[in-house]
């Protein structure tokens, strides 16, 4: 029964998905996961998806059939996608289910449902019960608003336009509205709306360039070309005519993998890879292209590589669990200690009182008794605990939001905070997993310098390049412009661009290789125009002079070759090949004794260290017999069936040899605003970053550099491994190597492939990688598909209790976005898709740095001052029931009003929490900014063990001298003029006066920044209970409430020996606190409140003028070295004081802030409060100085020829991005163009 009915039942589900998206999904989630999985062991027709446990595939006898412009015979799935947490039929399960993951809300639902037990609870039967709800409501409430933000932003997505066609005319509509089996027509810099088949472009032989950096992240484009079956559909009536049937493969997650058959009534066509269209690549130096859709919405390959959204957690969330748990055995010890008390109460009063008729009372009170005093302390678990915190990340949330500093103007986007629920994880972040292409650069390559006959050009200053100097070489009659002309010459012929007109007669550049686009963009701008392409030919316009070259031979680009070439006929009739590449490559091949290779030579090490992408070029003369006699070598590779490819590089080696060097490039690959920035101000706040890319090596590692993660010093140690053994044997031997690194003091980086980390995340290789990779200073991780970003995220995450960053701009890093603590989305030029799937989205990355080191550090900051203070509270008021117990013989009695116990938290102390998680601020912003070092120290010891029992300690002393004081005040009972005595609920009342007085002031001495609205929430909650007081001792009998309270206040507020206790009690409680924090901030202060005594400080004297511009800029660089030090030694010592600088730390010495001048007190003969630690800063230092030398020492072994085995020795900036062993060689693609034909419009 359950091999039919399962198979029917996911059938039916995703079919369904069509018309009700995942609502069904979600709901049969729980049940799939366990019915599929035991019915798995008997058939083979539905196989899972390993990272979301649900169907990766339908895998069954038939393939997909999809006809094209036809009526489908089967249902799909919509085109509509989802990255809510939340669908109408699942939010009442998962809310609960992630709601009970926390201790306290399981606790106090055991606590309301115990209170329903008649003669038990001393408090009543809804004092918790109804408090409960309200915070779950809340709770809701935050959720489902947070989740429409969510859908909106899917909406958007959703709602993007593309053209279908649709009753034989285009017709633009919305990608939720395309379906499989639709015509869709996708223009240039379009993204594509679903999965399709390539039919007809308008280029020749239906080619088309797409970029796929949302995909992979490689910034090179790829080639694909429709079958030769369909490459005529350029017209509307001949598309709107065409029919076909595709008959392919099931869904799945294989980017670079498809299988399909194209039939055309009798005529079948394989369709492959090199004829699909992915959704989330974006077309590319193409006017149109036409295809059919095959797979939608989630079925897509891009889809098909997420997972669900992720319920995550905060780590203050797990602590904060971890805590209550102690809390709950402290409170079951309590409650048990309190029952054997009234066991023995009650035996001591069985025998003297026996006319109470106790004695059948002897053998079944005990656990009713423990259920009872269990009820009665329960409260020293905070139930507004998790209301309080989600009201106040609520309104972090709303903070980021609001932020004008994060707001880009440039693309109109704000920062948004996509939940609440991790902000205090911005706090603690220690690696921040960085994609490349899109988030840290703009994808947008710029020819900036040259060398050309040993002679430097152009500047960094400028955008582009610019340097008049080579304009007046051009027209010099000099020997180095015959020099310059050669090389610009070579700029404009040596590549495999394609020029166009657009419709406004502008001329364009179609370059697969976005290197390629530069050069020939940057020869044109110096006067070498390419302007015509024809199968043979190109011609250029050379300083107004018309040139044209027959295209004899191209030698095509690998990485193993690292250079590509031309083999021309120049108008003398001369054959000159030219070659471009990495400097390794092309100096081996150079004449002997060849020019400027010296100079070159410096020029690029100079080049690298700027981060530029660097290419050599070399040319030389090829006699005419010569040519001959390769060229039929050549044609006889080129047609080889076996080994072709190192047939044409071995034959490609046989011509390219004895060159003659013109020069190098430069180019620059644009960074975003603020990369380098942001990653040194990161790592001053000891963040570890990684980039983890698609693309290729050199490219990932010139951004490096680029960006401030790498220098040129750094050394490199490389993993690109082919195997399991001999990753591992790498692996091993770099970790000895890193030690030994460390030890030494020397900067390293890890750069490795996607096919070496295959291995390395296997066996025994998978803690050797996580050990090596958390000792480098940057780690570059190259080549990488999706999920291998998701794998690395979570292997970080498993070395350690390491809060890991992932931030992202493409689809391509969703996936690594869901697997990281926090997920930060790029909202860029790449769609939405990561920004919605992420928690966080900023518009460009240097907005994390504001991100982190200030909303971070303020709300862990904040977050933990609540939980702290709201323990603390809790712990003061209900351990009075403990000492109140002792004077009650333990008999459950409670000293507090029931309904007052349940308003403490809801309304009495409900502020000062909230304004204290909202508007207290540790540290300015501006502080934060400039010293990121004060990020990591408001880290140590704010939410530790040690910390937290400070806190307890400190409620159990107030509880102490609250109740014990209250109780010698008011313990000569007096009779008032009505007759009446005040009795228990006097000394109650009073108690509970004085702690929401105290608890309430304590919250204004922990606060860093007093403002108006901290001083008033303060002692606005003392008025309210007073009123409230007031209030309900006089409704009985008006309302039935409060019988007990009637005229109690009268009692109080006339009662001398109140208002003194009031004066005095939270006086003398508070007064330890305020003694212990003088004199521990003024001997032993903490980084932070050195800041902000620093602050006010600077503040004081800037506005007494007694602070000029000069010694501003001094005083920040000697507090930034204050800082570092207190973070990397731990000390947290006044060492501003001690008239020796302090030490800057060794990891970001290249940034002029953390260089520390003197302080200017040295050497004057003032004495320091903390003058003993000088011989430890003397002995520091000196080590420092030994460390030193050892480096250099290492340094010079290294030079000498004792570098580390298999360290990259590249450190000249060569990058070259341009596809390899595409559907198109690129000799094939320049002999089908002939630019001066026009173009077919397809409509």
């Amino acid at each position: 029964m359950l091999s039919v009915s399962v198979p029917s039942i996911v059938a039916g589900l995703f079919a369904c998905r069509h018309c009700w998206g995942d609502e069904l999904l979600h709901v049969g989630e729980v049940f799939l996961t366990w019915s599929v999985g035991r019915w798995q062991s008997m058939n083979s027709y539905i196989r899972f998806n390993e990272n979301t446990a649900m169907p990766d595939l339908l895998v069954n006898a038939h393939s997909r059939n999809v006809h094209v412009n036809g009526v489908q015979s089967e249902k799909f799935s919509s085109n509509v996608i989802s990255t809510c947490k939340y669908s109408v039929l699942s939010f009442l399960p998962r809310f609960i289910l992630e709601q009970f993951r926390r201790y306290n809300n399981i606790f106090f639902l055991i606590i309301a449902l115990l209170q329903q037990i008649p003669d038990v609870s001393p408090t009543g039967r809804y004092t918790t019960a109804l408090p409960f709800l309200i915070i779950l409501s809340v709770s809701a409430i935050k959720e489902i608003f947070e989740d429409i933000k969510r859908r909106k932003s899917d909406q958007k997505v959703n709602n993007f336009h593309t053209q279908v066609l649709k009753n034989g005319a285009w017709q633009r509509t919305r990608w939720r509205r395309v379906n499989v089996g639709d015509i869709v027509r996708v223009e240039n810099e379009q993204l594509f709306p679903a999965d399709m088949t390539l039919l007809s472009s308008s280029e020749p032989h239906a080619m088309a360039y797409i970029e796929t950096s949302n995909l992979d992240g490689e910034t090179n484009l790829k080639i694909r070309q429709g079958l030769e079956c369909t490459e005529q559909l350029v017209t509307l009536q001949s598309i709107s005519a065409f029919k076909c049937t595709i008959e392919c493969e099931q869904p799945n997650r294989h980017v670079n993998e498809f299988t399909g058959t194209l039939r055309i009534g009798d005529i079948e066509r394989p369709l492959g890879i090199n004829q699909i269209l992915l959704r989330g690549a974006r077309l590319k130096n193409t006017r149109w292209i036409c295809g059919a859709v095959i797979y939608t919405g989630h079925d897509a390959k891009l889809l098909m590589n997420s997972r669900l959204a992720p319920l995550k957690r905060s780590n203050v969330d797990v602590l904060t669990n971890r805590r209550i748990l102690f809390l709950f055995f402290i409170l079951i010890t309590l409650a048990v200690v309190s029952a054997v008390g009234a066991h023995f109460y009650e035996e001591s009063l069985f025998d003297v009182a026996y006319y109470l008729g106790l004695s059948g009372l002897r053998t079944t009170n005990f656990f009713w008794n423990v259920l009872t005093f269990f009820i009665l302390y329960n409260n020293l678990i905070p139930i507004s605990l998790q209301v309080t915190l989600e009201l106040v990340r609520f309104f972090q949330a709303s903070y980021i939001n609001c932020d004008e500093k994060m707001y880009d103007e440039a693309s109109d986007t704000c920062a948004v905070a996509r939940t609440s629920n991790l902000n205090e994880e911005l706090g603690q972040v220690k690696f921040v997993m960085s994609d490349k292409t899109g988030t840290l650069t703009r994808n947008v390559m710029k020819f900036k310098r040259c060398s050309v006959g040993g002679v430097n050009y152009g500047n960094d200053e400028t955008d582009e390049f610019d340097d008049n100097s080579l304009i007046k070489t051009i027209d010099s009659p000099s020997e180095n412009s015959r020099w310059v002309k050669e090389f610009l010459r070579m700029m404009a012929v040596c590549h495999t661009v394609v020029p166009e007109l657009d419709d406004e007669g502008t001329l364009r550049y179609q370059a697969s290789s976005p290197d390629e686009g530069a050069l020939v963009k940057g020869a044109a701008a110096l006067g070498f125009v390419f302007h015509t392409r024809k199968p043979q030919l190109l011609v250029i316009d050379a300083l107004g002079k018309e040139e044209t070259y027959e295209v004899l031979n191209v030698l095509e680009f690998t990485s193993d070759r690292k250079r590509m070439g031309v083999l021309v006929r120049c108008p003398d009739n001369a054959i000159r090949l030219y070659v471009k590449g990495a400097d390794s490559v092309i100096f081996e091949r150079l004449r002997p004794k060849s020019l400027f290779e010296d100079e070159t030579s410096r020029h690029l090490i100079e080049y690298a260290s700027k981060g530029y992408r660097t290419l050599c070029f070399a040319m030389r003369l090829v006699q005419e017999d010569e040519y001959n006699n390769w060229a039929v070598e050549f044609q006889a590779a080129s047609v080889a069936i076996d080994h072709r490819e190192k047939k044409l590089a071995a034959c490609a080696e046989k011509i390219e040899y004895d060159l003659m060097l013109i020069g190098a490039s430069a180019i620059e690959d644009k960074l975003q605003q603020g990369v380098p920035e942001t990653i040194r101000a990161l790592m001053g706040a000891d963040i570890h970053i990684w980039i983890l890319t698609g693309d290729k090596r050199e490219t990932a590692v010139n951004i490096a550099q680029a960006s401030a993660l790498c220098t040129s010093s750094t050394t490199q140690l490389v993993i690109d491994t082919n195997t399991y053994d001999e990753t591992y044997s790498r692996l091993n031997a770099f970790v000895n190597k890193g030690q030994a690194l460390n030890r030494s003091n020397v900067e390293f980086a890890l750069i490795i492939d996607g096919s070496s980390l295959h291995y390395a995340m296997t066996g025994e290789c998978r803690p050797l990688l996580g050990e090596l990779a958390l000792s480098c200073r940057a780690v570059v991780c190259c080549r990488m598909t999706p999920m291998q970003k998701a794998d690395v995220v979570e292997l970080v995450r498993s070395c350690g209790e390491h809060v890991v960053l992932a931030v992202g701009d493409g689809a391509n890093d969703v996936a690594m976005i869901q697997a990281a603590n926090v997920g930060v989305g790029i909202s860029g030029e790449e769609g939405l898709q990561a920004a919605s799937a992420s928690d966080y989205a900023i518009a460009q990355f240097r907005f994390l740095q504001r991100l982190l080191l200030v909303h971070g550090a303020w709300n862990f900051d904040r977050s933990v001052k609540v939980i702290l203070y709201s323990f603390y509270k809790n712990i003061c008021l209900y351990l009075i029931e403990l000492w109140f117990a002792l004077y009650s013989a333990f008999s459950g009695q409670t000293v507090f009003e029931r309904w007052t116990i349940g308003l403490f938290n809801v309304a009495f102390t409900a502020m000062p929490p909230i304004i204290l998680g909202l508007f207290d601020r540790p540290v300015s912003d501006s502080m934060m900014i400039a010293y990121p070092a004060l990020y990591l120290s408001l880290q140590k010891r704010a939410f530790s063990l040690p910390q937290f029992a400070f806190w307890i300690g400190m409620a159990v002393w107030h509880s102490i001298l609250l109740y014990f004081f209250s109780y010698g005040f008011l313990y000569d009972d007096v009779v008032w003029r009505h007759g009446r005595a005040a009795g228990w609920l006097m000394l109650g009342n009073s108690c509970y006066t004085f702690v929401v007085t105290t608890v309430c002031l304590k919250a204004l001495l922990e606060c860093d920044s007093w403002t108006l609205v901290v001083v008033c929430s303060s002692l606005g909650s003392i008025l309210l209970w007073i009123v409230f007081l007031v209030i309900y001792a006089a409704i009985w009998p008006y309302v039935p409430l409060g019988q007990e309270m009637c005229g109690l206040a009268y009692m109080m507020m006339s009662s001398y020996s109140f208002w003194l206790a009031f004066i005095l009690i939270p006086f003398v409680a508070l007064l330890t606190d305020f003694v212990f924090k003088v004199i521990r901030v003024s001997t032993v202060p903490t980084p932070r409140e050195m800041a902000c005594l620093y602050e006010r400080e600077r503040v004081t004297k800037t506005v007494s003028g007694e602070l000029g511009d000069s010694s501003l800029r001094g005083e920040d660089r000697r507090l930034n070295g204050v800082f570092n030090e207190a973070v990397v030694y731990g000390s947290v010592t006044e060492l501003n004081e001690l008239g020796v600088s302090a030490l800057p730390s060794r990891r970001h010495t290249e940034d002029p802030r953390h260089q520390i001048e003197p302080s200017s007190s040295a050497g004057r003969g003032q004495p320091s409060r903390c003058s003993y630690l000088r011989p430890f800063v003397e002995n520091a230092r000196l080590l420092e100085n030994v460390e030193s030398a050892n480096v250099e020492g290492f340094r010079k072994e290294s030079s000498e020829g004792h570098s580390i085995p298999s360290e990259s020795s590249s450190r000249r900036g060569y990058a070259f991005s341009q596809e390899e062993s595409g559907a198109v060689l690129q000799s094939e693609v320049i002999r089908s163009y002939d630019s001066t034909f026009a173009k077919p419009r397809g409509n």
